[in-house]
């Protein structure tokens, strides 16, 4: 079975960012993390700065198991914050501007990245497909779900809030631990408990539920395409503005109904009136993504023996997983 992230150095990630420099009140940094998710990372340098979590901006949540760079904001902060020491974080300063970091800032990511334990099969096999056009089912990765990301979204979602806070107190944190100690003295008020998680993190949880109904349907849909080379069509990400009626395609509209029957979910079950600010709308995903890339290196693999490891570097764009289009390499 191969391996990736056996070491986080196997996992690098350079973030091709465009952030605009002039004269303003955002700080600009590259933020360079090991063992950290970029929200984790994020409230570690809130608390050492005591500067609230919402006055720091950045484009993408990166992988807490790799060595990864990428462009953050942090609202009238100093350039000084560059000689921070902290285990696995470092700041480089980029200079000012009159904006936040946020999504539209990113283009995509750089990555270099070890894969071990494989034979030579494995290698013959990657070898062959360097550097040609390779079309890669667009789902997303499994760091996008977490542990329960997708269970926690689905029970805010279903408006089972309880059941949502009682998926987050599964795991241990700092967070956790606040929640816990406010149902202490609050019972029963879960609103209030979701609302002490960061705004981006509450987001994510509904997202990551949207993003779990996207591959169902992709997964399906090339399952019913399985003898055919499907188009590259748009997916749909379902939220409270999808309409059944304007999927044109029969098997997918069959199959995506399928799916909303098996999870008793109407897309308008995401106007969340309780929490209004994670009422999430539907968009669209399309089918593959396009992966060119080339091999670095070749060697034996010292992490495991009698095995090979290959380093490869490629391009994606912007919320493509690399994850997935290695598990479409090696498989």
């Amino acid at each position: 079975m191969h391996q990736i992230k056996q070491l986080p150095e196997d996992f690098i990630v350079k973030e091709i960012s465009k952030v605009n420099l002039d004269n303003g009140q955002y700080t600009y940094f590259t933020l360079k993390k090991t063992n950290y998710t970029t929200i984790d990372a994020l409230q570690v340098l809130s608390q050492k700065f005591r500067i609230p979590l919402k006055h720091f901006g950045f484009a993408g949540n990166k992988d807490r198991n790799a060595v990864t760079e990428q462009a953050i904001s942090i609202f009238r902060g100093s350039r000084n914050f560059e000689n921070i020491v902290l285990k696995g974080i470092e700041l480089k300063y980029l200079g000012n501007g009159k904006n936040p970091v946020s999504l539209g800032d990113l283009e995509g990511n750089e990555f270099t990245i070890t894969i071990r334990n494989l034979n030579k099969n494995h290698i013959e096999k990657i070898k062959k497909l360097e550097n040609k056009k390779l079309k890669i089912p667009n789902l997303y990765g499994p760091q996008r779900f977490s542990r329960n990301n997708h269970l926690i979204g689905k029970a805010i979602v279903k408006k089972d809030f309880k059941k949502a806070v009682g998926l987050i107190l599964e795991s241990n944190g700092f967070i956790e631990e606040k929640i816990g100690e406010y149902l202490k003295a609050n019972k029963n008020n879960y609103i209030e408990a979701l609302r002490l998680i960061p705004l981006k993190t509450r987001k994510l949880f509904v997202h990551s539920y949207q993003s779990y109904l996207f591959n169902e349907i992709v997964n399906g849909h090339l399952k019913v395409n399985c003898n055919n080379k499907p188009k590259n069509v748009k997916i749909p990400i379902i939220g409270f503005n999808f309409e059944i009626n304007e999927i044109k395609n029969k098997r997918l509209k069959i199959l995506i109904q399928k799916i909303l029957s098996q999870e008793n979910l109407n897309p308008r079950d995401f106007i969340i009136s309780q929490i209004p600010e994670l009422t999430a709308e539907g968009t669209s995903r399309s089918l593959f993504f396009d992966l060119k890339f080339r091999i670095l290196e070749i060697k034996n693999d010292e992490l495991n023996q009698k095995k090979q490891k290959i380093k490869l570097n490629f391009i994606l764009p912007k919320s493509c997983y690399a994850t997935v289009a290695l598990e479409y390499l090696v498989n």
